[in-house]
């Protein structure tokens, strides 16, 4: 983010004051988001969460910062952690991204991404293979990032695409010049195989060598979060700003976003203009971002294919048309603050994490992340 120090102080200024109680698990809230939509904290007491990722059984896998991956199973936070990395959470630092294999059912294996502590501090994604709730032995690293240039901006979320690649994103971390070069992989999103190979088919093959031929797509400063249609295969990327604009890149091979150079619509070849920017009087942290496309949609069919993203510090959560040049929509503020992350679940519900009431240190140990379910009250149909 801007960085987490900050853009936790920021996000505590907005938010209800620090005496007022926060939610616990299965508190409902309703009147807060659009529609009248009722809000259910599921978990609570999450320790700086940065991420989570829905199992194709229900289950929500959430991603600590100091490298506990936690399991919610039926409604209910479990103790044991599915496996605990070996990282810290350091300014922005620490277990980042987690997605599932597309064949999770058949080969049950989970992907993470985090920042590896030697021989220096750069970003890795590993691989395990769930046996129930936890980890079966140890994992396997399939891909390393270059070491950062300092320990912010470095990105870390996965998807998978259609065809069974897997894409993760970086930021420059802290170094604006690497973001456009093909000699680094900062600032980038790469695009591997699960087995770590690259695809022969990646956009920069004679302008690369090594781990740099996974590069996909550059130019980004920290691309926190992006998501990938599961039918039509469009990809949309948060990326979050510096001075000026927060973004939402339309991701495609060889695309570049413009970082240091172009920051928000900027109308310059070669550089591709996001598809959605918003200045920094609306917001300061671009985060988490889903495509809501369940095949039962809970919240509505006005709602299906459309993009919901969440925004840091303005404690909201907004939605994108799926048209060429979309409209946007204010979902509603969220009634915790703090929101990083958005998915959608097997039932068509929407869920978010935020950090909550953490400390205006952005540190861990914090204990106040709160895991959420949005749903329809009671009165909508």
């Amino acid at each position: 983010m801007r960085t987490l120090h900050y853009a936790v102080a920021v996000a505590l200024a907005l938010a209800a004051p620090a005496s007022a109680a926060m939610p616990h698990a299965g508190d409902r809230i309703a009147g807060a988001l659009h529609h009248d939509f009722v809000e259910q904290v599921v978990a609570d007491s999450l320790d700086s969460p940065v991420s989570m990722a829905m199992a194709p059984d229900g289950r929500v896998f959430v991603c600590e910062q100091a490298g506990r991956l936690r399991v919610v199973r039926a409604g209910r936070l479990l103790k044991r952690p599915f496996v605990t990395v070996p990282t810290v959470a350091f300014q922005e630092e620490g277990l980042l991204g987690v997605t599932f294999d597309p064949q999770f059912a058949r080969n049950a294996r989970v992907f993470v991404c985090y920042t590896a502590l030697t021989p220096t501090r750069h970003n890795v994604i590993a691989s395990y293979v769930a046996r129930g709730d936890t980890a079966a032995g140890e994992g396997t690293i399939i891909y390393e990032f270059d070491t950062h240039a300092e320990h912010l901006h470095v990105g870390g979320a996965l998807r998978f695409g259609r065809d069974g690649t897997l894409y993760a994103t970086s930021g420059e971390s802290g170094d604006g010049t690497r973001s456009h070069s093909l000699a680094s992989t900062a600032g980038k999103i790469v695009r591997i195989h699960t087995d770590g190979r690259i695809p022969r088919d990646n956009p920069f093959p004679t302008e690369t060598r090594g781990r740099h031929g996974a590069i996909w797509a550059r130019g980004l400063r920290n691309a926190f979060a992006f998501d990938i249609h599961p039918k039509s295969g469009r990809m949309l990327v948060n990326d979050v700003g510096g001075v000026r604009f927060e973004e939402v890149n339309e991701g495609r091979p060889g695309a570049d976003f413009g970082w240091p150079v172009a920051e928000g619509p900027v109308h310059q070849a070669p550089f591709v203009d996001p598809l959605y920017a918003y200045a920094h009087d609306d917001g300061c942290a671009i985060t988490g971002g889903i495509f809501y496309a369940p095949p039962r949609p809970l919240l509505g069919a006005e709602w299906q294919d459309g993009y919901f993203f969440t925004d840091y510090c303005a404690n909201e959560i907004r939605w994108l048309s799926p048209d060429k040049s979309p409209r946007l929509l204010r979902f509603g503020r969220t009634s915790v603050p703090g929101p990083v992350d958005v998915r959608v679940n097997t039932d068509g519900s929407l869920w978010y994490l935020a950090r909550g009431n953490s400390s205006p240190t952005g540190g861990p140990g914090t204990g106040w992340g709160v895991l959420v379910r949005v749903a329809p009250g009671p009165s909508k149909p």
